[in-house]
């Protein structure tokens, strides 16, 4: 099979290579599923489990690449809930070859049906970016109906989604970012937006949520805005700036079959849609995965017309 892989980390996305593979064969409780689609985070290029595997041992040439859409070829023994010619989606395990192939092994507990009438290319921008903003707003930050988010990065992948799923459940979220991302935040729901390099965050007042993705400077400020009893929830590391009298939590995402179904529902009936920049071949895909501008939005890599 076609595949792009990566051998030298200190190179990133740079070093990337498309190459032949081995066609993967199922594990126990894996499918094989031919991708149709496949999503991709720049940062994955400074994951430990992109280069080695649980035992730290070095598993190069990597495939990179942890979402994707496509349709079941084989089941693995014991794999179950899922069927040979089924369209599904989902997250891969950090650890193993990625999606960015024309096959992958996977667990079948990490993928959920695709319905029909949803797109693969959708479908494979949906399970880190919607994943995350889930997980982060309501299993970890508990959010409730009339609460305040702060959603740093509202025009990026994960911001978009997570302004839209606040929103939905009746949340008021200020949105931040660079000057030229405010109409875009607006346009996927923010009601209001911080422009991080010339409005002062102080002046945001206090909130019940943060959903910090940047860290650093802006973390140590959120965390001073949040109420008693707020959270401020982060995806880049172990937290550095805690609330006075609120919780810090940062994590890592994880595929869930169930909240994966909540989300593409959500995307079926209109309440929710994607953040793709850009769409390219399996061909084109290390240039893609390569630009020389600013992305704005999810680059996708589509692999079956």
């Amino acid at each position: 099979m076609k595949a792009i892989v990566v051998t030298d980390q200190a190179a990133g996305t740079a070093g990337m290579t498309l190459t032949q593979r081995p066609d993967p064969s199922p594990a126990i409780n894996d499918v094989v599923v031919r991708v149709h689609a496949s999503g991709f985070v720049p940062t994955e290029m400074d994951w430990p489990s992109t280069w080695t595997d649980r035992a730290g041992r070095d598993k190069t040439p990597s495939i990179p690449g942890h979402e994707l859409a496509g349709v079941v070829t084989a089941l693995g023994y014991g794999a179950t809930g899922l069927s040979v010619g089924q369209r599904v989606f989902g997250l891969t395990d950090w650890h193993r070859d990625g999606t960015l192939a024309e096959l992958v092994a996977v667990e079948a507990r990490n993928l959920a049906p695709l319905p029909g009438d949803v797109d693969f290319t959708v479908a494979a921008s949906l399970p880190i970016s919607g994943l995350t903003a889930w997980q982060g707003l309501f299993r970890h930050g508990r959010l409730q109906p009339g609460q305040t988010v702060l959603a740093h990065g509202a025009a990026g992948a994960v911001g978009t989604m997570v302004t839209q799923l606040a929103r939905e459940a009746g949340a008021h979220v200020i949105g931040t970012g660079r000057a030229a991302d405010r109409a875009k935040a607006l346009a996927f729901g923010a009601h209001e937006f911080v422009d991080l390099a010339d409005d002062a965050l102080a002046d945001v007042g206090s909130v019940d949520l943060v959903f910090d993705v940047i860290g650093g400077d802006v973390q140590r400020q959120s965390a001073a805005l949040i109420k008693p009893g707020g959270t401020l929830v982060s995806v880049v590391g172990p937290v550095e700036a805690r609330p006075t009298d609120g919780l810090a939590v940062d994590f890592v995402v994880e595929a869930d079959r169930a909240e994966l179904a909540e989300i593409v529902q959500r995307v079926r009936d209109g309440r929710l849609r994607t953040n793709i920049g850009a769409v390219a071949t399996l061909d084109d895909a290390v240039a893609a995965l390569n630009p020389t501008t600013r992305r704005n939005g999810k680059t996708i890599i589509s692999l079956v017309p």
